[in-house]
């Protein structure tokens, strides 16, 4: 039964009037999250007043990334989330959302983590502006990354 539900759910959020298709001629925004066993993405636009989504991923984290500290994880969320959407994102300016305060910093401060550093300099090419939200509006991320 439960499987049914969640099958059923899975439904609901992939059909229109839910999802959309992506418009080229609006701008993104990628909400992201990490939870200490997945990632979770939701690509949004903004049609009139509310932000609807346009792609949803989520993945699994690897043995080796459950070791990983929080902000390593939320950060491997947001680069992860932003090469899982390249082909939207990559030549555009977007907004990029996150609940996790500590990495609207990221490319402001000195960071003598080398991972977080190589993942910094990664994001380099894209044209993003980082935003704080409150966990609260960030539910469709942080569900995606609590499924597995």
């Amino acid at each position: 039964m439960p499987g049914k539900a969640f099958n059923a759910l899975k439904h609901k959020l992939v059909s229109a009037p839910i999802l959309n298709l992506p418009d080229l001629d609006k701008p993104f925004v990628l909400r992201t999250d990490a939870s200490d066993t997945g990632l979770g993405a939701v690509l949004l636009q903004e049609h009139g007043d509310v932000k609807l989504p346009v792609a949803y991923a989520s993945r699994k984290l690897l043995p080796r990334e459950t070791n990983y500290s929080v902000i390593e994880k939320e950060c491997l969320g947001l680069v992860w989330g932003i090469g899982k959407f390249h082909m939207y994102l990559f030549g555009r300016e977007f907004t990029l959302q996150t609940d996790h305060q500590p990495l609207l910093y990221l490319n402001k401060a000195k960071v003598a983590n080398t991972r977080l550093m190589r993942w910094a300099l990664s994001l380099q090419p894209y044209r993003f502006r980082i935003e704080a939200i409150r966990g609260a509006e960030n539910v469709g991320a942080d569900f995606l990354s609590r499924v597995y």
